[in-house]
């Protein structure tokens, strides 16, 4: 049987690394093995503990709290990145799980959920690959490494090199610089979509644009023209409309097309869009320059483009940080 390799995130190395124990927290969850080893028993208990947790909260750690108890066996590898002293640790759980709600700890969070673990090998975080790292940077507490399972198994070969002995270019980096920026533009649809509907979307739009530096205005609310806002770049023509779609869902060759018919000539038209567009819509844009599309990926852009001069009400909806992220030698300028 082949063995799971585990990655786990701690805000208390010394009592994973010095007590040789793996902990997780969720105290209000209690003693797990006292619940019916099933999900759905996990899931039920936790809107119990925690009653204010939202649904995706609940899914999350609810099954993160039942693959520690079931799922993780003994003899199953453990990765675990140490902050303290940036370290990657390699070990083997090395007991079945138990409850110990008065265990020293070395920090302020309180860890009750246990396991012992026996640790085999601590390595540089240079020692791997980018990709490796990005994997084992997960934002869950636990997870199952996966994709660059192999490589870490590797490095407890007392023949294994770093992925930069060969003094060669990571060629993981641009997979992960590509995962990273995908992962920030989903968020941003996620977030716009869970909290932009209809007219609060026009709103946030005309903001993008106006951090562009375009002026805009916002068409009256229920108006039956068609345009949700109308944008100049200077004091002068051209206009720009622009329509906003807020809706699941392409957008369609006949919503095209009915910009078009509100715009007057030496007007353009600018169709913004959460999802994207139907192949006859794509056509139809590419047939009419003076239309532009932009779907939801080329609006996340847009806002990490601009993002510093948006207003603050649209940074505290999407709180981003920036950060510089390696890049293959190629995409450089």
């Amino acid at each position: 049987m082949s063995k799971t390799i585990w990655g786990i995130h701690s805000y208390d190395d010394a009592l994973f690394l010095k007590k040789n124990t793996l902990g997780l927290g969720w105290a209000e969850m209690g003693d797990l093995s006292a619940l019916e080893p099933t999900r759905e028993a996990f899931k039920a208990k936790y809107p119990v503990a925690y009653p204010e947790a939202k649904p995706g909260q609940i899914n999350v750690c609810s099954g993160i709290l039942y693959r520690f108890v079931h799922e993780m066996q003994e003899g199953d590898y453990v990765v675990f990145p140490s902050k303290s002293d940036h370290m990657i640790n390699i070990g083997v759980v090395d007991g079945p799980y138990f409850f110990a709600p008065n265990y020293e700890s070395y920090s302020q969070h309180e860890y009750v959920q246990h396991r012992k673990v026996k640790w085999i090998k601590r390595l540089p975080r240079t020692t791997f690959s980018q990709g490796a790292l990005y994997e084992i940077g997960s934002a869950l507490s636990l997870f199952t490494v996966k994709n660059y399972a192999d490589e870490f198994m590797a490095a407890l070969d007392p023949d294994f090199k770093p992925a930069s002995a060969d003094g060669g270019e990571d060629d993981t980096i641009g997979a992960t610089a590509d995962e990273i920026k995908q992962a920030t533009v989903d968020y941003i649809l996620k977030t716009l979509s869970r909290n932009l509907k209809g007219y609060t979307l026009e709103d946030f739009v005309a903001d993008l644009l106006q951090a562009m530096g375009y002026r805009t205005s916002v068409s009256k609310k229920g108006g039956d023209s068609g345009i949700d806002i109308v944008a100049y770049k200077d004091e002068l023509p051209p206009r720009i409309l622009v329509q906003v779609k807020s809706k699941d869902g392409n957008v369609s060759e006949s919503a095209i097309q009915s910009l078009k018919g509100a715009m007057r000539e030496g007007d353009y038209g600018l169709f913004v869009t959460l999802s994207s567009y139907t192949k006859n819509a794509q056509k139809y844009l590419d047939s009419t320059p003076i239309i532009r599309g932009i779907d939801g990926n080329a609006l996340a852009d847009l806002v990490l483009k601009y993002y510093d001069l948006m207003s603050e009400r649209y940074q505290k909806l999407i709180p981003l940080k920036m950060v510089y992220i390696p890049v293959p030698l190629e995409d450089q300028d």
